[in-house]
């Protein structure tokens, strides 16, 4: 190191340049307008394709859409759904066990794209939580719980991205 270099680090450090460069950064924005959203009581706009909770649908008569096909559990990179299938009275396949692990999942959106049905699907809402590792594992029923509260607002984001699908 040079003695020109080393002079000019030690009144750099002597003169305290470094803490006058930030007193004037912060000075310039001490009196502007401040952007923080006060979160519970103001919520920021999502994104259309936002990925969040996952649900399951049904028809318009009640009957679950989904039908044990596996794509979902196959094409997920986190192996964060399990599925069993049975065969019902009437011959066809539905699931008798649909598990979503939400500690595993990344939350990429390929069982969205996979299912033929529209039948899994990740909602808008992100306000939820788990006390313990076990609060996380969404079981069919409480997918299709999910599913049956939101539907209206699943049905709309679906019809609002249809055009670009």
């Amino acid at each position: 190191m040079s003695t020109v270099a080393s002079l000019k680090d030690l009144f750099s450090s002597f003169l305290l340049t470094e803490l006058w460069k930030g007193l004037a950064l912060t000075g310039r924005h001490f009196l502007s307008p401040t952007i923080t959203v006060q979160f519970p009581e103001e919520k920021t706009p999502l994104s259309p394709r936002f990925r969040g909770l996952h649900a399951l649908r049904r028809y318009e008569n009640g009957e679950e859409r989904c039908i044990a096909c596996k794509l979902c559990e196959a094409v997920c990179p986190a192996m964060a759904i399990t599925i069993e299938a049975g065969e019902r009275q009437d011959g066809t396949r539905r699931t008798t066990r649909y598990d979503i692990d939400l500690t595993k999942c990344i939350f990429c959106g390929f069982c969205e794209e996979s299912c033929p049905v529209d039948s899994i699907v990740e909602t808008h809402i992100f306000e939820y939580h788990g006390e313990k590792r076990g609060d996380l594992y969404f079981t069919k029923e409480m997918l299709l719980a999910v599913g049956d509260r939101y539907e209206a607002q699943i049905a709309a984001n679906k019809e609002a991205d249809a055009k670009y699908r």
